[in-house]
């Protein structure tokens, strides 16, 4: 697989973590406003994902099925344990993730030469999640 081809599966998967992450923390938070609204940023996600995942199917690639590894992302995973710490200590962890994700995006789009259709899924999926990161800023200081 080529260096556009590695570097967009990896956005991919990046992303496919952020949704489940969003799905973790809807499921497990205290308030109902809380848990609708991570709700909602887990389905906007998703869509930024099914653009990703179509995305690496025009280039005969496998869908997302998130990390491996992890290690970088445990972000996500760790969510449903801070919520037994609250509602603002699990909306600081998901900015952090959302800061994450925006700065592998970022990397990414400056360091690959993708063909002009795969920069424009990217560059939008990129514009949805500096919304997200935005719209957690504005999350945390709802929950101060």
């Amino acid at each position: 697989m080529d260096a556009q081809k590695v570097a967009l599966k990896s956005l991919a998967d990046t992303t496919y973590d952020s949704v489940n992450g969003y799905r973790q923390a809807a499921e497990n938070a205290n308030t109902p406003r809380l848990k609708q609204t991570l709700a909602q940023c887990a389905e906007k996600r998703s869509q930024t994902l099914s653009s990703l995942n179509a995305e690496l199917a025009r280039h005969g690639c496998d869908q997302a099925d998130g990390t491996v590894a992890g290690s970088a992302h445990q972000i996500w995973a760790d969510i449903t344990g801070l919520f037994e710490n609250g509602d603002e200590n699990a909306v600081e962890r998901v900015e952090e993730g959302e800061d994450y994700i925006a700065k592998k995006f970022e990397e990414v789009l400056e360091q690959c030469d993708f063909d002009a259709q795969t920069q424009q899924v990217v560059q939008a999926a990129y514009q949805e999640i500096q919304a997200g990161e935005r719209f957690t800023d504005q999350l945390e200081a709802y929950v101060d």
